[in-house]
């Protein structure tokens, strides 16, 4: 399919929206189809070790973990996480009950108030931890609903209920 519009684009349909395959998948917000910025090497290479790193410890902590998952943050919008983890496993081809942790890598072109604005659709759906991580500067943020986007000066991001760690030296080296 030809590139999706921006916001300043027509309007289209969650039903058009739905039905339509995009390559690279698109958020939809209100109306929109927007695209997502990715595939460049630093962006892929830390997806693929978060990923992995969840993958291989999947059974011991009862978790599934996806990338690049549609998750319906609202009737009219879906967002696409770069790496999503879901406690047990999920019966649904398009997520519409919360993941427990959205991951977001920024790319070079990523802007942190478009940033925000996915966080906020993340959290207010339900989801308990969103992990923002930069490999361009090597920083990892945490947001959470009681406690807002805080940079991470730890080695480790935690969540709890159920404790779940990621070493960063582990994706970043």
């Amino acid at each position: 399919m030809a590139p999706p519009e921006t916001r300043s684009g027509t309007l289209i349909s969650v039903e058009d929206y739905l039905a339509t395959s995009y390559r690279p998948d698109c958020d939809y917000v209100d109306g929109h189809v927007l695209e997502r910025n990715l595939g460049e090497f630093d962006h892929s290479r830390l997806q693929t070790a978060i990923s992995s790193y969840f993958f291989t410890r999947r059974k011991e902590w009862d978790i599934t973990v996806v990338v690049e998952q549609r998750v319906q943050v609202k009737p009219t919008r879906f967002r696409i996480p770069d790496v999503c983890v879901v406690l047990g496993s999920p019966n649904e081809q398009i997520l519409t009950r919360p993941p427990f942790l959205c991951i977001e890598i920024l790319s070079k072109d990523d802007r942190m108030s478009q940033m925000q604005e996915r966080i906020d659709d993340y959290l207010s759906m339900g989801a308990r931890y969103v992990w923002v991580l930069d490999p361009a500067s090597r920083r990892a943020y945490v947001a959470t609903a009681p406690t807002g986007l805080r940079e991470v000066k730890d080695i480790v991001l935690r969540t709890e209920n159920p404790a779940l760690d990621l070493p960063l030296g582990a994706v970043f080296a």
